[in-house]
């Protein structure tokens, strides 16, 4: 059977129809109806539908997102797209699409492409993140994604900043209620900030990127405290986790010599005399999310769940991790 994959993202769907062979049947983007959920529900539907249509044959549905399904509500929370929240997305696709999904976290679904056949293919632990419109994290062991006793596991952007510069205190305030989170420093729209506080204006964090390479002293300086703060961040999960490879995707994960400069940084908070870690970007690139989510019903992607069992086929139930 063909699987149909979804990347729900800040600022655009993508979908996705993998024959048996893991090829690619199908292909199609479209832009993320933003603070609409119903509007959400819809795009992701019309894209189910023209994929079956496309490929004129049956498909199971996985599908990523940002945030994770609550395990004691069952409904959507952490999730930079605010919108979502509080929702029964999980339910309300089933009932729209008719059939059964598999929803987890667009980290996770990154994390799964990655390990099975990526740029992580064949290690031991990998730690996944997404550096875009929100700084999501997730871990795949063997293969298998850990999704934890609390359904957050890898949702490091929402832990401080480690080590901060006095500058950096208290930090901007973010969406979740805290302030100097991860992700509002080391995300797109972080970016952005940081480079607006530096007297820089209002452009997007893609542009403080391409002035930055196109030699602009301030853009640069804005660039050079992005990469200092994301090897920091890095460096607080090589500690704790310890993984053989960290996979990037996202906009920002296609800056300019980001897998050469990063570890060249972050060994100054490692807590080890030598650091083996891999760092490396995402070989499916921007589709390595969506290929993650359609390989959720592969017995490869399977879940080790927060009771100590791991659930073949890969997926998290409503009431386990599904996305950050």
């Amino acid at each position: 059977m063909n699987r149909l994959g979804i990347d729900l993202g800040g600022t655009k769907i993508a979908a996705v129809v993998l024959g048996e062979g893991g090829d690619v049947r199908w292909e199609r983007r479209v832009p993320t109806p933003r603070d609409d959920y119903d509007a959400t529900l819809e795009a992701i539907a019309g894209l189910v539908r023209e994929g079956l249509h496309a490929t004129a044959a049956p498909a199971s549905i996985g599908i990523g997102m940002p945030g994770i399904i609550s395990p004691a509500t069952g409904l959507v929370k952490n999730a930079n797209s605010t919108w979502l929240i509080g929702r029964a997305l999980h339910q309300d696709l089933e009932r729209g699409l008719g059939q059964p999904i598999r929803l987890a976290n667009d980290a996770n679904c990154l994390a799964v492409s990655e390990a099975v056949d990526g740029a992580a293919a064949g290690a031991r632990v990998v730690f996944a993140v997404i550096l875009g419109t929100g700084v999501g994290g997730g871990f795949a062991v063997h293969g298998q994604v850990i999704d934890g006793a609390n359904a957050i596991a890898g949702e490091w952007g929402h832990n401080p900043l480690p080590w901060p510069d006095a500058d950096e205190l208290p930090g901007p305030r973010c969406y979740c209620g805290k302030s100097g989170c991860i992700e509002t420093w080391i995300s797109g729209p972080g970016l952005a900030a940081d480079h607006a506080r530096r007297g820089g204006g209002t452009i997007k964090g893609e542009d403080v990127v391409a002035r930055a390479t196109g030699g602009e002293a301030l853009a640069a300086g804005t660039l050079d405290a992005w990469l200092q703060r994301l090897a920091k961040s890095l460096a607080s999960i090589i500690n704790v986790v310890d993984p053989d490879v960290i996979v990037a995707g996202g906009g920002l994960s296609r800056i300019p010599g980001l897998y050469d400069r990063v570890p060249q940084l972050w060994g100054r908070w490692v807590f080890s005399d030598n650091v083996v870690t891999k760092f490396v970007g995402a070989q499916y690139g921007d589709a390595s999310g969506v290929r993650g989510a359609a390989r959720l019903w592969s017995p490869q992607a399977s879940v080790a769940s927060r009771r100590g069992r791991v659930r073949g086929g890969g997926a998290p139930r409503a009431t386990e991790k599904e996305g950050s």
